[in-house]
């Protein structure tokens, strides 16, 4: 049996599971969303603009407000925009599906049946007291 090759087939099969493929469908909307890219580009510039400012020995702190200021209105912006908005939502069911996924690994790699074993995925809040929540999903 080559495990590499089994890896293989799990990657084309996840490469047809529906969370994929809504998780690319949304990248894709991104990438032909204009003004999503130039509101991206603006905070990547102010981004650069505030570690360059703050980085000076003799740094204007008005200014290092101005721009965590338009950092923040940009941010705000790009995350109200739906297509950003899809994008994340797929991306954390991605996310999830790959954590299960690695679960599952690393409890057989503990030498837990593969065919009944189930991982305990914590919400991503978790700190591990299982005490104080609702549990696990």
């Amino acid at each position: 049996m080559d495990v590499i090759a089994i890896a293989r087939e799990l990657g084309a099969a996840l490469q047809q599971d529906e969370r994929y493929l809504k998780f690319s469908q949304a990248q894709k909307a991104n990438e032909k969303d204009d003004e999503l890219n130039e509101l991206i580009a603006k905070l990547q510039l102010t981004q650069m603009n505030f570690q360059h400012e703050a980085g000076k020995e003799d740094k204007d702190d008005n200014r290092i407000q101005e721009l965590d200021a338009e950092f923040g209105s940009l941010y705000t912006k790009i995350m109200a925009n739906p297509n950003m908005q899809a994008y994340e939502e797929a991306a954390g069911e991605i996310d999830k599906l790959m954590k299960y996924i690695n679960g599952i690994f690393t409890l057989c790699l503990q030498g837990e049946d593969p065919a009944t074993c189930e991982p305990h995925i914590h919400d991503e809040n978790c700190e591990g007291d299982c005490g104080s929540c609702g549990g696990c999903h």
